[in-house]
C-alpha cells in the first residue's frame, strides 16, 4: 500500500481508503465490464433522486438550445450526464488496479497523426481543451501512451483527485513525466515546458477569471459574450509551438476517444499576436459549440 499523503487528513484518506477497496472489489468480481455497467445504474438511481443537479444541468441545457428544448431530450441527455460522470469518477478511483496492457487498449486518438507531426516539431504543442469530458482521465492515458504531458489545473483541486494521484504515482513510475501546473503558475512554467518539448494541455473555456494577471479574450459563444483564458495560447504564439484544439468523448465499457483538430496557423507567418489570437480563439468557441450541440450530455458548463 503506498504511504499516506498528509496533506489529506486522516478521516478523508480513511474514507478514500474504503471506497477504493469496495470499488477494487467491485472489480474483482464483476470486471471491467461489469464495473461499467454498474456505474450506468449507478449513475441513473442519481439522476433519479438529486433533482438540485438535475435542474443545474437543465439551466445549462437551456442556455445552449434556448427554449426549443424537448423535455424529452432534457431527460435522456440528462440521465446520459449523470451516467458518464458517475462512470468517469469510477474508473479514475481504481485506474491503479487495472492492469496495463488492459489499460492501453481503452484509448483511442482520432486524428492522432495530427499530434504526432506537431510533436515532432520540437517546440513543444498546445492542446486547447474544454471543460467536456474527463479531462484528468485522459491526460493520464497521454502519459502512459507516451507524450510528454503538462496538465494546468486550479490549485484548489479536490481531495478525491489528490488520494488518486498519490496511489499512481506508486502504481505508474512513468506518470511522473507528467508535469501540473496551477492556473495561477507564473508563465515561465508555460514558457519552459514549450522549450521542454512537452504538450501543454489546458481548457481555455474557464467560467469565472481567478486572477487579475491572467490574460483573456472576449468571444462569443451561445449567443453570449465570454472571456476565456488566451495566455497559453499566446506564449505557444510567442515560442513558434503548434496548437491544436481536442475533445474528450467517453464510450462504452470505459473507453475514450480523443477527437484532435487544428487550431492555429503556422506561427511563423502570424503578423499580428492579437489579431492571431482573438481569430484563433473564436473558432475555438464555435468548435466549442458544434461539439457540445452534437453531445450535449457532455455539458458541464455554458
Amino acid at each position: 500500500m503506498p504511504s499516506a499523503d498528509p496533506a489529506l487528513g486522516l478521516w478523508k484518506r480513511l474514507a478514500f481508503e474504503v471506497t477504493h477497496a469496495a470499488t477494487s472489489m467491485l472489480l474483482a468480481l464483476l470486471s471491467l465490464q461489469g464495473l461499467y455497467r454498474f456505474g450506468r445504474t449507478f449513475g441513473t438511481l442519481e439522476w433519479t433522486i438529486n433533482y438540485k443537479r438535475r435542474r443545474r444541468f437543465a439551466a445549462a441545457l437551456r442556455r445552449v438550445f434556448g427554449d426549443d428544448l424537448r423535455s424529452a431530450d432534457r431527460r435522456r441527455w440528462t440521465r446520459e450526464h449523470f451516467m458518464h460522470t458517475r462512470c468517469d469518477k469510477l474508473f479514475y478511483l481504481i485506474f491503479d488496479r487495472i492492469a496495463r496492457a488492459r489499460v492501453e487498449e481503452l484509448l483511442t486518438v482520432e486524428n492522432e497523426q495530427l499530434l504526432q507531426d506537431a510533436v515532432a516539431q520540437g517546440r513543444g504543442v498546445y492542446v486547447a481543451m474544454a471543460h467536456h469530458g474527463a479531462l484528468h482521465v485522459v491526460a493520464l492515458l497521454m502519459v502512459l501512451r507516451g507524450y510528454k504531458i503538462v496538465g494546468v489545473r486550479d490549485r484548489q483541486e479536490g481531495a478525491l483527485r489528490r488520494f488518486v494521484q498519490h496511489r499512481l504515482d506508486v502504481r505508474y513510475p512513468e506518470l511522473g513525466r507528467m508535469r501540473v501546473l496551477f492556473a495561477d503558475s507564473f508563465p515561465r512554467e508555460i514558457y519552459r515546458s514549450f522549450d521542454d518539448g512537452y504538450v501543454v494541455c489546458s481548457a481555455m473555456d474557464v467560467s469565472r477569471v481567478r486572477h487579475a494577471t491572467q490574460k483573456t479574450e472576449e468571444v462569443t459563444i451561445f449567443g453570449e459574450q465570454r472571456a476565456f483564458l488566451s495566455g497559453p495560447l499566446r506564449i505557444a504564439f510567442r515560442r513558434a509551438a503548434p496548437a491544436l484544439q481536442a475533445f474528450v468523448i467517453p464510450e462504452p465499457g470505459f473507453h475514450y476517444r480523443v477527437q484532435i483538430l487544428e487550431l492555429l496557423p503556422d506561427p511563423s507567418a502570424v503578423a499580428d499576436e492579437d489579431s492571431a489570437v482573438a481569430q484563433t480563439m473564436q473558432q475555438y468557441a464555435r468548435n466549442v459549440e458544434t461539439f457540445v450541440r452534437a453531445l450535449p450530455s457532455l455539458l458541464t458548463r455554458a
